[in-house]
């Protein structure tokens, strides 16, 4: 099995593990006089399958990850762990921008000023912390793409 294929299928298990507990959840108490809709019991026994289904599968991504170099000296783990960062640094990038800019995201209460008004400064530079936020984002779409043809062609470590 490829690693495309078995993350695709922890995320179908997981998926699948929140419906089944909120069934069960839904199905715990009932009112006197009519049945459960489900049997709680038999959906946690089925939970309990997913989670050692999903455990499984995430032990051996973990190894496959950790294993697997996209290139030497950088396994795929260290390249979440750098493409994470990357996503962070975006984040905290563009919020900044957008803080600097004025864009308050608050339409209605401090957007207007009078004259009377303090007038909003700031000492950073708008238009580079775009021209950063768009290099990170540019870095973060390359190393998830090599992180994306790497998860078709690795195997899955047993």
């Amino acid at each position: 099995m490829r690693l495309a294929e078995a993350l695709s299928r922890r995320a179908d298990a997981q998926k699948r593990l929140e419906q089944l507990r909120a069934r069960a959840k839904g199905s715990a108490r009932y009112q006197e006089g009519t049945p459960p809709p489900e049997d709680p019991a038999a959906l946690h026994t089925e939970a309990l399958g997913v989670i050692d289904e999903i455990e499984q599968l995430v032990r051996r991504i973990n190894r496959t990850n950790a294993s697997t170099e996209l290139e030497p000296g950088l396994t795929i783990t260290d390249a979440i762990a750098r493409r994470d960062a990357l996503s962070a640094k975006h984040r905290l990038t563009v919020a900044l921008a957008d803080a600097a800019s004025g864009q308050r995201g608050d339409v209605g209460w401090g957007a207007r000023q009078l004259r009377s008004e303090l007038r909003d400064m700031t000492d950073l530079s708008v238009p580079q912390l775009h021209q950063q936020a768009d290099h990170l984002a540019r870095d973060h779409r390359e190393l998830d793409s090599r992180l994306q043809e790497a998860n078709w062609a690795t195997e899955l470590v047993e």
